[in-house]
């Protein structure tokens, strides 16, 4: 769970991170399912401006999807598909949406489900607002069903060259890295 304080049986940051100061909290959520980048901070102003949703940034992620996945379908997450969220019809924002070719990662515990004979396809979506499991029911919305989600890129702060469970420390930088307009 992407949060110190216990939760049942599921495994928290706290069983991982054991020299964390307390006044450190994460920024932003993944679900229980999903893996990747996830900020700590214990700066209320970059914690505002991540949570706040006037403040408008990029979050990317790598979708491993069961089908296969081809222009046609995906052009509705361009467009802006319609979810629910809390219940309601919600239109999200237009979504960048690339096929990829299958990342480099280290396998998932649990494993995802696999079937022999389904293929799967990997996608990078990237979008500026952040709804619960808003990716995940963007791709089933295009018949994609999500079976692997990685967040890799929070602004043009990504994952790249870390592993699982490892810490980057940052200083100031990290609110430029964050906010820059362009690419990864």
């Amino acid at each position: 769970m992407s949060q110190f304080s216990p939760e049942g049986d599921k495994l928290t940051l706290a069983h991982f991170f054991k020299n964390i100061p307390k006044d450190v909290y994460p920024v932003g959520r993944l679900d229980y399912d999903s893996e990747g980048l996830l900020l700590l901070t214990n700066d209320k102003q970059l914690n505002h401006r991540l949570l706040n949703p006037l403040f408008v940034h990029e979050r990317e992620y790598w979708v491993q999807v069961e089908g296969e996945a081809n222009a046609e379908l995906i052009a509705p997450l361009t467009k802006g598909v319609v979810i629910k969220v809390d219940g309601q019809p919600y239109t999200c924002k237009p979504a960048v949406v690339e096929l990829i070719d299958p990342p480099i990662l280290p396998e998932r515990d649990p494993p995802i489900r696999l079937r022999r004979h389904i293929p799967t396809s990997w996608l990078s979506v990237t979008i500026k607002e952040g709804k619960n499991r808003q990716v995940r029911k963007m791709t089933a919305a295009v018949n994609l069903p999500t079976l692997r989600l990685l967040r890799y890129r929070i602004g043009s702060v990504t994952i790249s060259g870390m592993e699982p469970g490892t810490i980057r420390v940052t200083d100031a930088r990290v609110k430029t890295l964050l906010f820059q307009r362009g690419k990864k």
